[in-house]
């Protein structure tokens, strides 16, 4: 019985760890995260397995202790468990910080680039006043309840629609007309809150052409339900033809490969 139940386990643990894969990631931020989600998860199953473990063991060893004794000192074991704990969370806090420190997940903000204390108070009111960058750049506008995205190099503007090239890195600056919105795609890892009269940064590079759903993530009124887009990422070539074709008008997105 014991083999079996043995197995049994055994079997569990192993699907738990088959249920923790998942597809390839289709951006650099959801690689990341990924990435952390499954370094921590490698950490949790083996401890939470550990821990239901000596629960189980103490409850059938001592469900009818009749004269319970308290604990016996063993200051080995305390400073065993204490340091373990310790380098536990320290794996915890680095595997953390490298992820957050990415430049994809934390980008520069408008401050941060230009150096400019006047930027932490919300000063760029206008796309002129935002510092340039080696990405590919897309403006999005949250209202109640739309998006709107502004292509500068072409001038070119959708309706719930957000255009990205494959494989290039893009910027999407973010702001707001009325109240606080949060762009969120989750297949590609990206959120970020759009505030009313300022630019806040999100940046991306994603490496599946497709269709992805965005959504507001912000309560941002009675319409906020049903404020979402479409992220179609495409070929460059397909997008620079994109926007060749449609220089200075409102667009539909193209169909991706």
């Amino acid at each position: 019985m014991s083999r079996r139940r043995s197995r049994l386990a055994l079997a569990a643990f192993a699907g738990l760890l088959a249920l923790s894969g998942s597809v390839a990631a289709q951006s650099e931020n959801r690689e990341l995260i990924d990435g952390l989600e499954h370094q921590l998860l490698y950490v949790a199953l083996p401890l939470t397995l550990f821990v239901l473990v000596i629960l189980v063991y103490a409850a059938v060893k001592f469900h009818d202790n009749d004269d319970p004794q308290p604990t016996a000192e063993d200051p080995a074991l305390e400073i065993t468990w204490t340091a373990a704990t310790a380098v536990i969370l320290l794996f915890v806090g680095l595997a953390g910080y490298s992820v957050l420190v990415s430049p994809y997940v934390s980008p520069s903000q408008p401050a941060d680039l230009t150096g400019d204390s006047e930027a932490a108070d919300g000063e760029f009111e206008s796309l002129e006043d935002l510092p340039e960058t080696d990405d590919e750049e897309v403006v999005v506008r949250g209202y109640q309840w739309e998006w709107e995205a502004t292509y500068p190099e072409a001038n070119v503007t959708t309706e719930n629609e957000i255009v990205l090239p494959a494989d290039e890195d893009v910027t999407i600056w973010l702001t707001a007309d009325d109240v606080i919105h949060s762009l969120f795609v989750q297949d590609l890892g990206v959120k970020q809150d759009a505030f009313p009269g300022e630019f806040t940064r999100a940046r991306t590079v994603a490496y599946e052409t497709g269709q992805y759903d965005a959504v507001c993530a912000e309560f941002c009124g009675a319409g906020h339900s049903r404020m979402d887009a479409d992220v179609v990422v495409v070929d460059r070539e397909v997008y620079d033809e994109w926007l060749e074709d449609n220089e200075g008008e409102r667009a539909t997105a193209p169909e991706p490969a």
